[in-house]
């Protein structure tokens, strides 16, 4: 085989310096990342598509002996075909970059010609939203007005109604309180009270002024009438009173009082627990026999039977918040513990050891049973009136515990004398037997005399 065409041409001219620049300038270099993308893009097989392309080696590739020359010119038109495609490609690509260009004109201008439409409605909106605005203004300041015109409306027509109720309901708890029906004033003079105090701030008015006195003065006639209507039940002296009111009166004149001013309340409570304990008073003065130490247990059986009387008798008279009970009990405490004061200063000298704490005895027991039997809230409201609730001691809950026998605690040194006597005559029989007596037995460590020390404490 002879040897390729192209090795065997005439060497070729050397180029010119200008040639070398020229080719130097119009040849592109691509890095290797950019060729691997296109190859990746493209995927061509031709060779003229190879970063590598050699065209020596492409000509002895398509020449490669001097028979193949004869199609030389069948290669040439292709080539000519090739350069014709590629020419075409460029036109178009170039052709396509003008129209780019002027289709991206022409979108501009759409994009101007679209802001500008959208600027003008903006605008318009934001005109009417300062029509609307100013609209809404104008209708919530109207609302406004009828909103505040209907709360005047409604307070004025509470108002007059309050007024109504407090005219017309005068007038009615007059011939309730007269009738004495107090199961039918209880309600209207709740609603009455608070309508009074509501119409406080208008005192300064005249006929607002004569209605509250009005009130006032009803339930001042309703607190004298209540309570001479509980003197005359309950004292001993009514007579035929008691013939008058009724059990059931009673109960609801004592609801009435729970609404009037507590001092009402107070008053009657304060004269129907002395009344109940006069008896108690006069039995055991201390100048009868029965009030002495000795028949301490007397008062205390006194007040059991008498809180049980008056229990089932007029337990249900009062309201269960009141605690008649407990404040009889509480009261007779009080009694008793200054009674037995005055009558222990005058008989000092009548008490001894055996009495003393036979007293004592009694009233602890009676205390821990008044204490199981009320909770107390009678000593926690004396206590509150009285001002306590200030020192720690204070913040405890009260109780019936002492309440009486603190009484006692004077007397105190009648039992420590009568012990000091005792260990000093059994000293002093120690001191008088033998020291044979007195020495440990059967070596013994401890002194016989020991065991009677230890029963005597």
């Amino acid at each position: 085989m002879s040897a390729p065409v192209a090795a065997a041409a005439p060497p070729a001219e050397p180029e010119s310096e200008s040639d070398v620049r020229k080719d130097h300038i119009n040849k592109i270099v691509l890095s290797d990342e950019v060729q691997r993308a296109i190859e990746q893009v493209l995927q061509s097989s031709d060779p003229l598509d190879h970063p590598d392309f050699d065209p020596t080696d492409y000509v002895n590739q398509l020449f490669p002996n001097e028979q193949s020359l004869s199609n030389i010119d069948d290669v040439i038109t292709k080539m000519e075909v090739d350069i014709g495609l590629i020419d075409d490609n460029i036109r178009s690509v170039v052709r396509g970059q003008v129209n780019t260009g002027e289709n991206g004109r022409i979108a501009l201008r759409e994009a101007q010609q679209s802001i500008t439409q959208l600027f003008g409605l903006i605008t318009d909106i934001k005109s009417r939203a300062e029509q609307t605005e100013d609209m809404v203004k104008e209708i919530t300041r109207d609302i406004k007005q009828l909103d505040s015109a209907k709360n005047n409306l409604t307070y004025a027509i509470t108002t007059l109604n309050h007024l109504h109720m407090l005219v017309g309901g005068v007038e009615n708890l007059k011939r309730l309180a007269e009738r004495r029906q107090y199961g039918e004033v209880l309600n209207p003079l709740q609603a009455i009270i608070e309508v009074n105090q509501h119409f406080q701030q208008y005192s300064e008015i005249p006929q607002i002024q004569t209605l509250s006195s009005q009130v006032q003065q009803i339930q001042t006639e309703l607190a004298t009438q209540i309570t001479e209507d509980f003197r005359h039940f309950f004292a001993p002296s009514a007579g035929g009173g008691q013939g008058r009111m009724t059990i059931t009166q009673l109960k609801d004149a004592c609801q009435v009082v729970s609404v009037l001013d507590k001092p009402v309340k107070r008053n009657i409570l304060k004269w129907y627990i002395n009344l109940q304990l006069q008896e108690y008073i006069q039995l055991f003065h201390e100048n009868q026999d029965i009030a002495w130490l000795d028949k301490i247990d007397k008062r205390y059986a006194w007040v059991k039977r008498h809180l049980l009387d008056f229990e089932e008798k007029y337990g249900t008279i009062f309201p269960q918040d009141w605690e008649i009970s407990e404040r009889i009990t509480v009261q007779f405490c009080a009694i008793t513990r200054e009674e037995l004061t005055k009558i222990m200063a005058r008989r000092r000298t009548e008490m001894d050891v055996k009495l003393l704490l036979f007293a004592i005895q009694k009233t602890a027991n009676f205390e821990q049973l008044l204490d199981k039997r009320f909770q107390g809230s009678t000593l926690t409201e004396m206590k509150a009136s009285a001002g306590g609730g200030e020192g720690p001691d204070d913040q405890k809950q009260p109780t019936f515990i002492d309440l009486i026998g603190q009484c006692f605690k004077a007397y105190l040194d009648i039992y420590t004398d009568s012990i000091d006597r005792s260990l000093a005559e059994l000293i002093g029989q120690f001191v008088q037997q033998t020291p044979q007596q007195l020495l440990p037995k059967d070596g013994a460590s401890v002194f016989p005399n020991c065991a009677e020390l230890f029963v005597f404490y």
